[in-house]
Parts: C-alpha cells; sequence; structure tokens
C-alpha cells in the first residue's frame, strides 16, 4: 500500500507543480495582454480567464489535493517519519506551497475581476518562488538528516539569488529588443 501512496504522490506533486508553474506564465501573459488595444483585452481576457480556471480546477487544485491525501496515507503507514526533522522541515516548505497556491487563486481572481496590481516582472519573480520551494523539498527530501543546514540555506539563497538576477535580466533583453 504505501508503494502506491508514494507513486500517486509523486505524479501528483508533477502535476501540482507543471499546474502552478503554467498558471503563473498564463497570469504574466494576461497581465501584459493590459498593453494590446481595448479589442483585443477584451478577447485575451476572456481567453485567458478561460485557460487559467480550466487549468485550475481540473489540474492544479485536485493534483494539489490528491498529493496531500497521498502524503497523509503514507505518513499514516510510517508514522516514525513524524519524529525525523527533515520531515519537519520538509513540512514548513510545503506549507509555504500550500500558502503559494492559495496566493495564486488570489491573483487568479483578481485577474479576472481587472483588480489585479500585479505587474509582468512581479509575476516572473513570484513564479521562481514556487522554483525555489520545489528545490528545497526535493532536497530536504533526497538529503534527509545528511542536510548541512548552514550550506543548505546559503545554497537555497544563492539560488534564488540567481534566479532573481535572471529574472531582472530576461527584463531587460525583453525592453531592448521591444
Amino acid at each position: 500500500m504505501y508503494l502506491y501512496a508514494k507513486a500517486i504522490h509523486i505524479i501528483f506533486v508533477v502535476c501540482w507543480m507543471a499546474g502552478l508553474f503554467y498558471m503563473v506564465r498564463l497570469f504574466i501573459y494576461h497581465t501584459e495582454a493590459k498593453m494590446r488595444t481595448d479589442n483585443e483585452y477584451k478577447i485575451l481576457h476572456d481567453q485567458f480567464v478561460l485557460m487559467e480556471r480550466k487549468l485550475w480546477w481540473i489540474i492544479t487544485t485536485p493534483s494539489m489535493y490528491l498529493t496531500i491525501a497521498a502524503a497523509a496515507v503514507m505518513m499514516h503507514l510510517n508514522p516514525a517519519w513524524w519524529q525525523q526533522s527533515w520531515m519537519h522541515v520538509k513540512l514548513v516548505f510545503v506549507l509555504g506551497l500550500i500558502v503559494y497556491h492559495f496566493v495564486c487563486q488570489r491573483i487568479m481572481y483578481n485577474l479576472d475581476a481587472h483588480k489585479s496590481g500585479w505587474t509582468s516582472t512581479k509575476l516572473r519573480l513570484w513564479n521562481e518562488l514556487a522554483t525555489v520551494l520545489l528545490f528545497a523539498i526535493v532536497f530536504t527530501v533526497v538529503l534527509k538528516s545528511a542536510i548541512n543546514w548552514i550550506y543548505g540555506v546559503v545554497g537555497l539563497l544563492l539560488f534564488a539569488i540567481m534566479l532573481m538576477i535572471a529574472v531582472k535580466l530576461y527584463k531587460r533583453f525583453r525592453e531592448k529588443n521591444g
């Protein structure tokens, strides 16, 4: 039973992360569509709202719940993990990812209502937060108790800084090449 739960957990983590990554990409395109003419924006807005809703409610949110359900089954079958410090760290990062998920849902609702204050650059940076959380979760699970906390935190911060620099460089490139 445990291996079935683990397989389901891994499959739906992949689906959940794919949904989150693509959702924020849609938010970026949706936000950038505001620079079009009013008629173009109306058409694009309606299409993005449809795409975002389907992605969110058919793939991303069900995948999150199935990920959590499979994890709960694994934790039930292996209760000793509740005592492991690496699991506590992982659960903190997972909680961060769940918060990230619901912030994305709020962004989706605000874009639909024409109330979003997010710029495409801020959304690109926001998208990288999911990447940082994914890296943190995977490295915590794979390294478990072998984690050197100082190197891990420094490495994660350096990775986040590199991602932010890449987003800023991409913005400059886009502005330069119009």
